[in-house]
This record gives structure tokens, sequence and C-alpha cells, in this order.
């Protein structure tokens, strides 16, 4: 009988207090990789700076400082929110609800960076230098605007629902190399939402 009782106890034992033999055979199941797979191409961000003597010599900054760094206006997503019960007003309202999210300005003494796309992976860049005219475009009675840059090659970048619109044209013009005055030019074209 004694030795039932041990037979009994050593077949139960693994059940109970496992050993190492029981855990890598309980255990040994195949896991998915921690690594996700997917297609999307890794954006990389190249960054290059020029040496420090050259940077010194050079009567420009090389820091660069943020003037303006923000979305669009929160004005324009609550009047489209309100005129989107419409049928009509749908598509802009759709809009409004993406250049609110997923659209974000970046004006600095250096240059102007438009960031889009749904994971912010879209970019544009480009530099005060290379810019020739820019106009403005109020909405709702001037709380926010639309800024059109017009660049030196006959590219026009339209900037949409821009918060304090009117200095950041201003600062733009300042900015560019131009030889003569800019001139802050204000389009008379429709001035709805």
């Amino acid at each position: 009988m004694a030795m039932a009782t041990t037979t009994t106890s050593s077949a139960a034992a693994p059940l109970l207090s496992p050993t190492t033999n029981s855990l890598h055979r309980i255990t040994r199941i195949a896991f998915i990789s921690a690594t996700p797979k997917c297609n999307r191409p890794i954006t990389k961000l190249h960054v290059s700076s020029k040496p420090v003597a050259a940077a010194t010599s050079s009567s420009k900054p090389n820091q660069e400082t943020i003037f303006f760094d923000g979305g669009a206006h929160y004005g324009d997503l609550l009047a489209n929110l309100l005129l989107g019960f419409t049928l009509v007003w749908m598509p802009l309202t759709l809009a409004a609800v993406f250049r609110a999210f997923y659209l974000r300005y970046r004006f600095t003494n250096l240059r102007v960076t438009v960031i889009s796309g749904l994971t912010g992976q879209e970019r544009s860049d480009f530099s005060y230098k290379v810019v020739k005219d820019v106009q403005v475009v109020p909405r709702f009675i001037g709380e926010w605007g639309d800024v059109i840059i017009t660049l030196k090659d006959g590219t026009k970048v339209d900037l949409r629902s821009v918060p304090k619109f009117r200095e950041i044209a201003k600062y733009c013009l300042s900015m560019t190399d131009n030889q003569e005055p800019g001139v802050l030019k204000e389009t008379d074209g429709p001035k709805g939402f």
C-alpha cells in the first residue's frame, strides 16, 4: 500500500510541482515574433549640418527659432461642423475635420514646414530664399485666413485656415531675400468659409 501511494504521488508530482522538463513541454508554443511586419516604408529624416568654423563665420543665425507652430484655426472647424448638418456642406466639413486633425504649419527663421497625412509622414519644407510673393485671403470676418505663397519656380503653396495669417504673411515677407521691399497683398476674391 505504501508502494501505491508512492507511485500515485510521483505521477501527480509533475502536475502539482512542475519541473523544468514539464515546464519545457508545456511552454513550447510557437509565439509570433515581436517585430511587426508592415509593408509601409520607414521614413528617415536626414539631417546635415555645416562645420563649426563655417557656421561661426557666416552672418546668418545657425539656430532655428520657431515663429509659429500649429494647425488650422479652430473656428474653421467649428463653423464647418455647424454647417455640416446639410448634405451640401458635408464635403467641406470633412475637409475641415481633416485639416484640423492632420495638418500642421511651422514657420521658423530658416524655413516653412507643412506636415500632413494621417501619420504625419508627408512633409514639405522650403526656405525663404525661394519665396517670390505672399498673398492672404481673409475668411470669416478676418478671424482666420489662407496664406498663398508663390515660389520663384512658379509653384503656389496654399496654406488654408491659418490663425494669425496677417502676422505670418508679414513675417514671411520680412524673411525673404528679395531686394525690393515686400508688400502684403490681400486678394479681393471670395471671403467665405
